[in-house]
């Protein structure tokens, strides 16, 4: 088992980030920058197919797992990441244990799961298939995101699905789904994470969520999640620019 899927399960507090500027080099600060963990975009970003195993490559020069959230439930996009060599996958709106197990029988090789074997960079272009086969089900991160009033409402089935190892929340998504946007449905909002959290790890699993910021993340640890998704390349970026230029402009 890799140890960052160790951790991952092992309910570790990891932080990583999302990857979304189409560039190795963005790939390589953010790698250095001492994460544990950074998840390439392919869902919300301009990163294609083409692109994503030279991210994954730039990380693996610094030794940092990189997850690649896929665009959607298709076998053939999870299997295509997970060739390039990436470390996870983070599958998108999963609102059903059907949903959630089909992520599984795509990540996983029999008897597992249905993945097919391929002469991928993960298996070193076909020269250790048998190596990477040995090792793959018990190395890769599975994480799905819950991110619908109807996920929601299914959590109880979703968690008992084996093969997963987080449940990610995504609080944006979730707050337009059961319609608690803004200031007014921050406490339906906190309501909906924290019983997803409790559900999920009651049932065993680890619980993952993105902050736009660190500010609250002691207190979601505090409730049981241990997997953090902190922002993504593009709004530290930006963010680190405009307060710089705040301070140029203010200095005396």
């Amino acid at each position: 088992m890799s140890g960052f899927r160790q951790k991952c399960i092992g309910f570790e507090r990891v932080v990583g980030t999302f990857s979304a500027i189409p560039h190795p080099v963005a790939i390589e600060v953010t790698a250095a920058a001492g994460l544990d963990f950074l998840c390439i975009d392919w869902e919300h970003s301009q990163i294609g197919r083409e692109r994503i195993e030279d991210l994954v490559r730039a990380a693996d020069v610094h030794k940092v797992p990189a997850m690649v959230r896929v665009p959607g439930h298709t076998p053939e996009w999870i299997a295509s990441v997970l060739d390039a060599g990436a470390a996870g996958v983070l599958v998108p709106r999963v609102s059903t244990a059907a949903q959630a197990q089909a992520a599984v029988m795509a990540t996983r090789y029999p008897p597992v799961g249905e993945r097919g074997v391929g002469p991928g960079r993960a298996s070193a272009y076909g020269y250790r298939i048998p190596d990477y086969l040995k090792a793959a089900n018990e190395s890769l991160v599975l994480a799905i995101q819950v991110e619908t009033a109807e996920g929601l409402a299914n959590i109880e089935e979703i968690v008992k699905v084996e093969g997963v190892d987080v449940i990610f929340i995504g609080p944006g998504d979730l707050s337009v789904s059961i319609n608690a946007m803004g200031p007014a449905g921050a406490e339906k909002l906190n309501a909906a994470i924290e019983t997803i959290t409790s559900t999920a790890r009651a049932a065993g699993k680890a619980v993952g969520i993105f902050r736009p910021s660190a500010d609250d993340v002691g207190k979601w640890a505090n409730a049981g999640i241990s997997f953090f998704m902190l922002a993504s390349d593009t709004m530290f970026l930006g963010a680190s620019l405009a307060a710089g230029a705040a301070v140029a402009r203010a200095a005396q």
